[in-house]
C-alpha cells in the first residue's frame, strides 16, 4: 500500500496516525530524503529504512497518537557505531532528520436537509478539514449545479440522495459523527430525530426549529418513541449560538457552524 493510500485508509476508518518522512540526509543513509512511513495504532505502511531509525520513529509516532493536539516534530539520527541506540546499531556513516506529522481523526458532520440554511452551512463547513455528509430526499437539492459552490471544498463531501427514508443514512455514519436535522418536512425531521436517538455512537444531535415545534417533538419522542428524558435531552434545539439571533439563512449557518467549531475544539482537548 502506498503512503497516500495508507493515509486515506486511516481517514476512511477514522483512525489517528502519523506520517513519518525522511526530511534531510547527510552522507550515507538507508533511504533518500522524501521516503515515507505511515504509522497507525497497530499497523505501519511504507519504510524509512528499517533498523533503529524506523523503530524509534514508530515508538515516538505512537506516543504522539496518544497525545491530544500533538504538533509535528523533527527527530535527528546519527548513523555511526559510536551512538548508543535503543534498537541496535546503524553505522551507515551519515545523519538523518525525520519529520513526524500527526494525522488526527477529522470531525464528521451530517446535514439532513440541504435547503437554504443547509446549503449555506455546507458552504461554511466545506472550508474546513471535515468529513461532510449531505442528505436530502429532494433530488433538485443535490444537483451538481447547485452543489457546484462546494467544488473547491477542503472537506471530503459525501452526497446521499435517499428518496424515501433518509434515516437509513444514519446507520452508514462513522462513530462520533455530529448530526444536524433541518429538512423541509417536520414529519421527516421527527423520524430522523427518533432514529438518531436509536443510533449508537453518534456525536451531537441538533434540530432546527421553534420552541413550539420542539414541544411537539419532545412529546412525540416520549409517548410514541418511548425515549426517556435523558435520552431526549441529547437533542439540542435550537441550534447555534444563542447570542446570534438573525433569521437569514447565512446568519443561521454562521451561528451553527461556530457552535460546531467550539464542539470540535472541546473534543480535541
Amino acid at each position: 500500500m502506498t503512503w497516500v493510500a495508507a493515509v486515506a485508509r486511516l481517514r476512511a476508518h477514522r483512525e489517528p496516525g502519523v506520517l513519518v518522512t525522511v526530511a534531510t540526509v547527510r552522507g550515507h543513509a538507508p533511504r533518500k530524503a522524501g521516503a515515507k512511513l505511515v504509522v497507525g495504532r497497530s499497523e505501519t505502511w511504507g519504510s524509512i529504512g528499517g533498523g533503529n531509525i524506523e523503530a524509534v520513529a514508530i515508538d515516538r509516532a505512537r506516543e504522539l497518537i496518544g497525545t491530544p493536539d500533538a504538533e509535528p516534530e523533527l527527530m535527528d539520527f546519527a548513523l555511526n557505531d559510536k551512538v548508543t541506540n535503543r534498537h541496535g546499531v546503524q553505522c551507515c556513516g551519515g545523519a538523518v532528520s525525520v519529520l513526524l506529522e500527526p494525522l488526527p481523526v477529522v470531525p464528521a458532520v451530517a446535514i439532513f436537509g440541504i435547503g437554504h440554511v443547509g446549503l449555506e452551512l455546507a458552504r461554511i463547513l466545506a472550508r474546513h478539514n471535515v468529513d461532510l455528509h449531505l442528505t436530502d430526499t429532494r433530488p433538485d437539492m443535490l444537483t451538481d449545479e447547485r452543489l457546484g459552490v462546494l467544488a473547491d471544498a477542503v472537506a471530503q463531501v459525501h452526497v446521499h440522495h435517499v428518496p424515501l427514508l433518509p434515516e437509513e443514512v444514519l446507520a452508514e455514519l462513522a462513530p462520533g459523527t455530529h448530526v444536524l436535522i433541518m429538512t423541509h418536512d417536520h414529519a421527516e425531521d421527527a423520524a430522523l430525530a427518533d432514529a438518531a436517538l436509536r443510533t449508537e455512537g453518534l456525536g451531537s444531535i441538533g434540530l432546527i426549529g421553534s420552541s413550539a415545534k420542539w414541544a411537539r417533538f419532545r412529546h412525540r419522542l416520549s409517548i410514541e418513541g418511548g425515549h426517556d428524558d435523558a435520552t431526549i435531552d441529547r437533542i439540542k434545539t435550537p441550534i447555534g449560538l444563542p447570542e446570534i439571533t438573525g433569521k437569514e439563512p447565512a446568519t443561521i449557518a454562521v451561528s451553527v457552524a461556530a457552535d460546531l467549531l467550539l464542539t470540535f475544539e472541546k473534543e480535541r482537548r
